[in-house]
């Protein structure tokens, strides 16, 4: 039986003395990609930052490849494990390569200097993220969605076997926002398990599989059309939700409930 890149079973988790997630449970195997989707203070960000290991459970239990996150170390966690967040807080001055290679680190002492596998990690990074032609520019000059595109190479260059990435479409015009749902297949494609928190539900779709979270719990799973067709979809987002269309041609209309 394959093991789970990455799992959660029955997680709650407090924020402030406020229950954020309430019993999620969900799994994500080897070269998946799932849609995680949900009206805003659901609790999606939240869930991602707990699978990286970023905020403390308060029960239930995260684990990747099996193991409990709590056994890793953080370097090792981080070179299983590449969060790409809503919003780069990079410094401005900072060139795009350098914030590229800062998703090796995982693999280097404080001291230890770049090989040439790190090299070779990055330039793969920025080429899949066709951003090249930025490696030398600051960040700070760059449009928001090219800054995020760089965000995303970061992340690429930690080699993660699970990437879980927040809106990770924001600011990208529509060729850019293809693009890097093409790219995410090539990811998933060398064995990667995708976790992506996306508000458009129509560019959600894009994944088999899609998760509705409502309130801290997991309200709806399943295939695009299965969730957001459920009754479930249509409370959380407080509007109708019908089908268009057959197959991966099938796309949604919203409406204002009567």
């Amino acid at each position: 039986m394959t093991t789970a890149a990455v799992e959660a079973r029955d997680v709650r988790l407090e924020r402030g003395g406020r229950p954020v997630l309430r019993g999620v449970s969900l799994a994500l195997f080897p070269g998946e990609a799932l849609a995680l989707v949900g009206p805003n203070a659901s609790g999606k960000s939240t869930l991602l930052r707990a699978l990286a290991g970023l905020l403390p459970v308060a029960s239930g239990e995260l684990s990747v490849e099996g193991r409990a996150l709590r056994e890793w170390t953080r370097p090792a966690l981080a070179r299983r494990v590449a969060l790409v967040a809503a919003e780069d807080e990079a410094p401005a001055r900072l060139a795009v390569a350098d914030r590229v290679r800062l998703g090796r680190y995982p693999y280097r002492g404080p001291l230890t200097p770049f090989t040439a596998d790190d090299e070779a990690a990055v330039g793969r990074a920025l080429r899949l993220a066709e951003i090249e032609h930025l490696a030398g520019r600051a960040l700070g000059t760059l449009s928001a969605g090219e800054r995020q595109l760089a965000l995303l190479a970061r992340g690429l260059a930690q080699e993660p076997s699970v990437l879980l990435l927040d809106e990770p479409a924001a600011h990208l015009d529509i060729r850019h926002q293809l693009h890097l749902l093409r790219l995410i297949d090539e990811v998933r494609a060398q064995g990667v398990a995708v976790l992506a928190v996306i508000h458009d539900l129509q560019r959600a779709a894009w994944a088999p599989r899609m998760a509705l979270l409502e309130a801290g719990r997991i309200a709806a799973a399943g295939t695009p059309a299965e969730v957001l067709e459920s009754e479930a979809a249509g409370r959380a987002f407080g509007v109708a939700i019908r089908g268009v269309g057959e197959g991966t041609h099938r796309l949604w209309r919203f409406e204002q409930r009567a």
